[in-house]
């Protein structure tokens, strides 16, 4: 085969596979890095007027959904592909994986590839405790983690860094998942207690945290398990025909949301008539609407992932990647001599 020359470093696209990622993780440090990606997110969240906005687009089916989350702030372009599949665990497979792309708006160039499936659970935890951060009351120190599936200790952990607490109170239809979580946040310097009931877990939790993955309407907070002043984190509830919390709740409950437009289709609301109040996060974070109001006031952040809050993990990594070295050269991009000239190029490698 004719030798090809090397590509430009123009066209070499840095890619974070899977290991490269666990191995940033530890570089920096899992709670550094999420307080990182949260404090990307409060950044970009300021400047949200700047940024492209659409829900996302959707490929539902009745095992799960396949998700493109798209925007621009005008000078990068960035996108993640997303699925969330609940019967995957059945087989040994993931709920959800996902991957990501930068690319310079001037050029349309990639500037970085990314595996997300590992990054979007930093970036949930860290968009759970940065909203926890604006809402929850400020003394709270004990969370109850209802669902204790791949989330669930990224959760304790973000919001242990970013709001202080120093409990999480666990409760999970299956045990094992349940010991699962117990047995990874041992050492943690986090109190960990394990639960047998959901009425048990929320008992003098300050921060309900639901982070559950079946695909359907379920109620996993009734009205009466709520109490005053308690601030919950709904993070199951993103798509439609999902939820976890009674309606009734919401009607009580301030409510925060990231895109209206989206969260109205996937997010608890949906249960909700379209006109319902609801705040939308970013103008809490930039001092445009008050968030909590008052020391007994229900606060709810419908969490149902938006793409800005990808955006930003994956400006998050690309800064980080440059520093540390810990990234892939990509030959992705055909880089003839001449531009106009694919044809020679490609002719140049045959046998």
């Amino acid at each position: 085969m004719t030798d090809r020359p090397a590509p430009s470093d123009r066209a070499m696209v840095p890619f974070v596979d899977v290991d490269t990622m666990m191995r940033l993780v530890h570089a920096v440090g899992l709670e550094e890095m999420m307080e990182g990606i949260a404090a990307c997110i409060e950044d970009d969240f300021r400047r949200w007027e700047s940024f492209d906005k659409t829900p996302r687009v959707a490929s539902h089916s009745a095992e799960g959904v396949i998700e493109l989350m798209p925007t621009s702030d005008g000078e990068v372009y960035g996108f993640k592909y997303v699925n969330g599949h609940p019967k995957n665990t059945r087989s040994g497979l993931q709920t959800v994986t996902a991957f990501g792309l930068l690319a310079d708006v001037a050029t349309g160039y990639p500037v970085l590839l990314s595996e997300m499936t590992i990054l979007t659970a930093l970036r949930t935890a860290a968009m759970s405790a940065l909203a926890a951060r604006h809402l929850a009351p400020p003394e709270a120190r004990v969370m109850a983690m209802i669902g204790n599936g791949a989330q669930a200790e990224f959760q304790a952990l973000a919001f242990r860094r970013l709001c202080g607490i120093d409990t999480v109170r666990l409760w999970d239809l299956d045990r094992a998942a349940t010991a699962k979580v117990a047995r990874n946040l041992a050492g943690t310097g986090l109190t960990v207690v394990p639960c047998d009931t959901a009425e048990a877990a929320i008992e003098g939790a300050q921060i309900l945290t639901t982070c559950t993955a079946d695909k359907q309407y379920a109620t996993i907070l009734t009205g009466n398990m709520v109490g005053a002043g308690v601030h919950i984190n709904a993070v199951g509830g993103d798509c439609p025909g999902k939820t976890e919390l009674a309606r009734d709740i919401l009607t009580r409950a301030a409510i925060f949301v990231e895109y209206p437009p989206q969260t109205r289709i996937e997010g608890e609301i949906q249960q909700l008539d379209p006109d319902h109040p609801v705040t939308e996060l970013w103008q809490v974070i930039a001092g445009r609407a008050p968030g909590r109001t008052a020391a007994g006031q229900v606060t709810l952040f419908d969490s149902v992932g938006f793409a800005i809050e990808d955006f930003s993990a994956l400006r998050y990594v690309r800064d980080k990647v440059r520093e540390t070295g810990l990234y892939t050269d990509l030959d992705l991009l055909a880089d003839p001599d001449d531009p106009r000239d694919l044809y020679g190029m490609v002719m140049r490698a045959r046998p």
